[in-house]
Order: structure tokens, then C-alpha cells, then sequence
């Protein structure tokens, strides 16, 4: 199973960068968007119809223009989950889980923290997620979730680990993240490549991209009972259609 997660930072602005073209060469069976900025109301179904994606399930946030996850899939589901059931997380659209046989897939957007406000509600999203995930897993035990989960964990995931004071890096943020893989989760990218420095995301100022100046936010976290499955699990840099980039993470089905 090839599973794609990315953050698109707007699925209408990536449709109109070339996101179809890309998504027929990269041919995931599964692919889990974040930040889809709209509903599937304002959206061309048919684009991704005809790329192979007939089973395809949108969870939009309450306020227009903001936040909200999809999963595009080859193949039908056999339940779809939108949400969590938790109010406080779900007004804003950031879970969607797909189970295909014993294997669930969730597409995850946890919260950034750009002021006071916002940091104490991911604070509260990181509590209450890690707490809902360690139920599922009782239930669903091949469980993949992948995202942005907007924290860096090691200082080899960004490029100025100096940033300490900044949220993405803060010591509360990367101690959740190191425990929320110690209760059962496998980071996929750095168990392949435990020295490799790559990044998924680069902010727009500055020429970020362009200098390699980036963070890597962005997870395909595996469940423990899944680590002999993974097969591969890469950060496709090459795709420019938002400021993150989408990673992919291959397991034996």
C-alpha cells in the first residue's frame, strides 16, 4: 500500500499548480490531504475521478476558507470515520480515517501555534488526540497517521535548531511528539533514514526554499505492529505546489 500524505495549503491554489498532473504520475493508492481550504462543494470532483480517485471523503472545517482534511482513494474503503467525535477538534476538520481490512488511515492537521490563543488550543488538540489515538489502537492496532503535525521533534528536523523559543520547536511541543511515539508509534522517515536531513516545509519569506531553509512537520507515523511492513517512506521534494511537500510512506499490505 503507497500511502501520501501532504498539506496543500489550499487544494483550489494546488489544482492550479498542476496538483492532477502530479498525483497521476505519483500514483498512491491512498493520499491524505491537509489544509484543503474548502469544501467539496467548491470543488471539481470529476479532476480527481478521472485520475483514478473515485472514492474520495472531505472533512472541511465549520469556518469557510480554513483548516480541513481529505483522503482520496483507488480502492473502496471499508468504513470511513470523519472526525473524532470531539467537538473542541472536529468544528475545525483536521481527522478523516479510512480502514481498508485491518489497516486504518488517517489524515491528521494539528493546529499551529501563531499566538497565545492558538498555542493554548494545540496544547489542548495535542492532549486530547494522543488520548483518542491510544484508544483506537486498542481497536484498530494497524493504525497509520499522517500529516502535519507542525512540531519539529529533533534538531536534525530543522534548519536553525536554534528556533527553541518559536512554536514548531518548542520543549513542550517536541517532548509531546517524543512520547506520543513512545505510546506506540513508529516515525517512518527518520526509522529508514536516521541521519538524513530533509525538510517538508519552508516558509514563503525570505527565499526559504530555495535555501533549504525549512522544518520537517510533516509524519507518517506507524503503529508498532506495522514496523515489519514498512517498506519505504520518503519527502517528495520535488512537488511545488504548496509550502510543505507531500511524504510517502510504502507498507506490505
Amino acid at each position: 500500500m503507497k500511502i501520501i500524505s501532504y498539506n496543500v495549503n489550499g487544494i483550489r491554489a494546488a489544482l492550479n499548480k498542476g496538483f492532477i498532473e502530479w498525483l497521476k504520475s505519483a500514483n498512491p493508492d491512498v493520499i491524505c490531504l491537509q489544509e484543503i481550504k474548502a469544501t467539496k462543494e467548491q470543488l471539481d470532483v470529476s479532476l480527481f475521478e478521472e485520475a483514478g480517485y473515485n472514492y474520495h471523503y472531505w472533512f472541511s472545517a465549520q469556518k469557510k476558507g480554513y483548516s480541513g482534511v481529505a483522503v482520496l482513494c483507488k480502492s473502496k474503503p471499508d468504513y470511513i470515520e470523519y472526525g473524532t467525535g470531539i467537538e473542541s477538534m472536529d468544528f475545525e476538520g483536521r481527522n478523516l480515517r479510512v480502514d481498508f481490512g485491518d489497516i486504518s488511515v488517517m489524515s491528521m492537521y494539528l493546529p499551529s501555534g501563531t499566538n497565545d490563543a492558538r498555542l493554548t488550543f494545540k496544547f489542548n488538540y495535542m492532549d486530547e488526540i494522543k488520548d483518542y489515538l491510544t484508544a483506537l489502537r486498542a481497536k484498530r492496532p494497524n493504525l497509520v497517521v499522517c500529516g502535519d503535525y507542525n512540531i519539529c521533534h529533533e534538531e536534525i528536523d530543522i534548519h536553525n535548531p536554534k528556533m527553541r523559543g518559536v512554536s514548531g520547536f518548542l520543549p513542550e511541543e517536541r517532548q509531546w511528539l517524543g512520547e506520543f511515539i513512545d505510546s506506540g508509534f513508529i516515525d517512518s522517515f527518520r526509522y529508514l533514514h536516521p541521519e538524513l536531513q530533509q525538510y517538508s516545509w519552508w516558509s514563503y519569506r525570505a527565499n526559504a526554499r530555495a535555501n533549504n531553509k525549512g522544518w520537517r512537520l510533516d509524519y507518517a507515523m506507524a503503529s508498532e505492529p506495522l514496523k515489519d511492513k514498512i517498506k519505504r517512506a520518503l519527502i517528495l521534494t520535488e512537488a511545488v505546489h504548496s509550502d510543505h511537500c507531500p511524504i510517502l510512506l510504502e507498507i506490505e499490505n
